[in-house]
């Protein structure tokens, strides 16, 4: 299955935030507690930081919060986002299928990705669970064909 495939299925759900294909951004230098909040309220696990809201700068997630949290304490809610979010946002393009994307995210040890096309503006997000549920379709797919092959139909 393709990112985009996965993207379209999103589109069709029901659920808040990153998961239904809407963009959930943040500024730079907002504070931790803002992107807590934010994460909070839309029931999200990750949010792209992004000054314009159409090219990702980074990405923070509830992990590096309380990271931080327990290294720092509680002062760390005041600090700019900037300070914290992962940098280095590792993204992916619509036709990359969802094996490859399993295969980053594991080797990464993150769990969303931002879509992006030739000129880096985002276009959507998708995560872990994303790839998964993408990748268990393919491969129902390949094993009812197999099975259809074998009985003769």
């Amino acid at each position: 299955m393709l990112v985009n495939q996965m993207l379209s299925m999103k589109g069709a759900s029901d659920k808040a935030g990153i998961e239904a294909q809407t963009i959930v951004t943040i500024a730079p230098e907002a504070t931790l507690a803002d992107a807590a909040q934010l994460l909070a309220e839309k029931r999200i696990g990750a949010v792209v930081v992004s000054s314009d809201g159409v090219r990702p700068e980074g990405i923070l997630s509830e992990r590096d919060i309380v990271r931080q949290l327990g290294r720092n304490g509680i002062d760390i809610l005041k600090m700019p986002i900037h300070e914290v979010m992962t940098k280095a946002v590792q993204t992916c393009a619509m036709g990359e299928d969802a094996l490859n994307v399993l295969e980053r995210m594991t080797a990464g040890r993150f769990r969303h990705m931002p879509v992006v096309d030739e000129d880096g503006k985002m276009l959507g997000v998708i995560s872990i669970g994303d790839a998964v549920s993408g990748r268990l379709k393919e491969l129902a797919a390949e094993k009812e064909a197999l099975t259809g092959m074998i009985m003769g139909s």
